[in-house]
């Protein structure tokens, strides 16, 4: 019908070229941004998964820097076992010298002089030893609380590293000399036994940066899985939404088209008006 009031082919025009651009203006939207879902109309539901895998992923990630600062803070700990190693080695080479026949009280007196110091810087290292403050060398009943999975439970998403004890009076047992001959073969067993607890406590910290480190390596992968699990929900498929983007032009294009000959046909009707 031709009519001049109601033009029913332009409003149907509009209608359409309104889709079009609404078409078009989300497939720009998504080609920008790189990512399928922008807004919660997109997809509401994946939108609440997206969402979930970041937060997991973030706090995997955090998990391995929290893992790898337990790493340097066991090392810190290490290295000075090392230092205290070499001490008691020294120690332990100053008691033999002392405990032969050879010396007199007075030579035994000046090696048990260095022997004393050796000991003081055995204490100085355990209390003085920290890392953030934090020291794990000078107490044998406290731990360090490590955390680095998304949940809370013990041996899963944290793990306690023990501190140790190697000062002097834990050692040693309490004051120990070199100044006569028998005190000196008293000390060389005395020494014998703290190396082997020394060691022990050292070896401790060993297993656990090996096993610090293996967690790094496995909430790696898992961020990195999970990482991907989220681009297959979130980020858009380029090549698709291309062709989406093309068409919706095209059909813009002729929408717009079509609107302009809609909007002439009242001047069909006019004409019969003359």
């Amino acid at each position: 019908m031709l009519a001049i009031k109601n033009n029913l082919m332009a409003e149907g025009a509009t209608r359409h070229l309104g889709l079009s651009y609404e078409a078009l203006n989300q497939s720009v939207q998504r080609l920008s941004s790189g990512l399928r879902i922008n807004t919660a109309r997109d997809d509401a539901a994946g939108l609440a998964v997206r969402e979930l895998m970041r937060a997991d992923i973030a706090a995997l990630r955090q998990g391995v820097r929290n893992a790898q600062d337990a790493i340097s803070m066991m090392q810190v700990a290490e290295g000075a076992l090392q230092t205290v190693d070499d001490i008691m080695i020294r120690m332990k080479e100053l008691a033999e010298q002392a405990a032969t026949g050879s010396y007199n009280t007075a030579q035994r007196k000046i090696i048990d002089e260095e022997f004393q110091e050796m000991i003081k810087e055995i204490d100085r290292i355990a209390k003085g030893t920290n890392f953030n403050s934090l020291t794990m060398l000078d107490s044998a009943t406290g731990s360090v609380l490590f955390h680095f999975g998304p949940g809370n439970t013990l041996n899963i998403d944290k793990i306690n590293v023990n501190t140790v004890d190697v000062t002097a009076n834990t050692l040693f047992g309490g004051a120990m000399a070199i100044t006569t001959q028998s005190a000196a073969g008293a000390a060389l067993v005395n020494l014998n036994s703290a190396l082997e607890y020394k060691d022990g406590k050292r070896a401790e910290f060993g297993y656990m940066m090996n096993r610090m480190q293996h967690t790094v390596n496995v909430l790696n992968i898992q961020a990195e899985n999970v990482l991907a699990a989220e681009s297959r929900i979130s980020d858009v498929d380029v090549a698709s939404e291309m062709t989406k983007m093309m068409r919706n032009q095209v059909l813009a294009q002729a929408g717009t088209a079509m609107l302009a000959q809609a909007n002439a046909m009242p001047q069909m009707a006019l004409s019969l008006l003359r």
